[in-house]
């Protein structure tokens, strides 16, 4: 019998996931399983508003833990939001039993595991030395506080990822604090806060959650587990994208875009993404462009970049979207993926070109130089930066 090549991988994940419509109640209990004292980071200023906030502090406090705000975050967080609020925690003196709660979308919650790490690793005083490829690349020696992420958008798995992605804009950089200890204890998510998030958001972020499911799928770091949840994420998030966007009150699709959202946040942290999240990154950075809706234009081009490798894995992609659906051959059944994809992105309304969020001719040789990351280490197909302005030119 003709012996077959290894398989070898890991999986992460929160240790424990709470997901349902409505279970943001059971917060209290949650947070008691966590420990006695919260620091507290949210993100967006109508959390506090609408009462949301201050229900889930109530809900903690009659549980008996105490809550300490640290900060409202509405953009994506800088280094330096992240040095003051750890150092808000420090002057608190961390102990066990302490926690970090992050309510919001994907900003919150990689600022709330960053002020984690941050609060009991003091190597340095500033998140940007242990940040990649920008400072002096320290490790997390200490344990992070233990993380309770409940997203409030449905786009970045953030509630699943073991890393954080900090920005800087003097210097210019967008990159990751990445360890494993960095990943959520607990995700609380509940699809029911999603139902006031505008439409616009909800295309960006809905757009991002299926830029990573496909990008983790055939990505060069592509794992099993992942890939399964993938497909599944995929077939949830195809059928109820539009649905969301266009009717943000319905249920089903909130609840299917949500969970979807979570699976892309496990299925990046497995296996990678590749270039639309590689160029993002350099987008957000040089051009303020919001990264959901910068993976969203990318995606497109990003499947036809990579069709010549990974025509099989995107024939199957489509062959699971479409399933009613006969295709005379796999590049057939890509070429169908790729033009419905691009319908997609037109029906929920996020923009095609780059020089509808202010990308100029002139900034394109910054945006490649600093695509090189970690996603796009992941891309199934290596690009050279003549290959990849040429890319970006014929975006404009």
């Amino acid at each position: 019998m003709a012996s077959e090549a290894s398989v070898q991988y890991e999986f992460v994940a929160p240790r424990r996931i709470v997901f349902g419509w409505g279970r943001r109640r059971e917060l209290g209990s949650l947070s008691r399983a966590l420990g006695r004292r919260a620091f507290v980071v949210c993100g967006a200023e109508t959390l506090v508003v609408n009462g949301i906030l201050g229900q889930m502090l109530e809900s903690m406090t009659k549980e008996g833990v105490r809550s300490v705000v640290l900060a409202t975050i509405e953009h994506e967080p800088e280094v330096g939001d992240v040095d003051h609020a750890a150092a808000v925690v420090r002057e608190h003196k961390p102990q066990p039993g302490d926690f970090v709660l992050a309510v919001g979308g994907g900003a919150a919650i990689d600022l709330g595991k960053a002020v984690a790490a941050m609060a009991t690793n003091d190597e340095s005083p500033t998140v940007k030395d242990y940040l990649e490829n920008v400072g002096r690349d320290l490790k997390l020696r200490a344990d992070p506080l233990p993380v309770l992420a409940v997203p409030t958008t449905a786009g970045t798995g953030a509630e699943a990822t073991r890393n954080a992605v900090i920005s800087s804009y003097d210097p210019p950089f967008k990159k990751s604090l990445r360890s494993e200890k960095i990943m959520p204890w607990t995700a609380l998510v509940d699809p029911e806060l999603t139902l006031t998030v505008p439409r616009s958001v909800t295309a960006a972020s809905g757009m991002d959650a299926i830029t990573q499911l496909i990008e983790s799928f055939i990505s060069r770091k592509a794992q099993p587990i992942p890939q399964a949840l993938a497909l599944d994420g995929l077939q949830r998030a195809w059928g109820a994208i539009a649905e969301a966007v266009e009717n943000g009150g319905s249920r089903p699709a909130r609840e299917a875009m949500a969970h979807a959202a979570l699976l892309s946040g496990m299925c990046l942290a497995n296996s990678g993404l590749g270039m639309a999240h590689g160029v993002a990154a350099a987008l957000g950075v040089h051009c303020r462009v919001a990264h959901g809706v910068a993976c969203a234009l990318l995606l497109p081009v990003a499947l036809r970049v990579n069709r010549s490798v990974r025509q099989a894995e995107l024939a199957q992609i489509s062959q699971r979207l479409f399933h009613d659906r006969t295709f005379r051959s796999p590049g057939a059944a890509v070429d169908f993926l790729i033009d419905a994809v691009s319908a997609l992105c037109d029906r929920v309304g996020v923009p095609r070109r780059l020089s509808q969020i202010g990308v100029r001719s002139d900034q394109i040789p910054a945006i490649v130089r600093d695509s090189r990351g970690s996603s796009m280490s992941g891309n199934p197909r290596d690009l050279s930066d003549a290959e990849l302005t040429e890319i970006l030119e014929g975006l404009l």
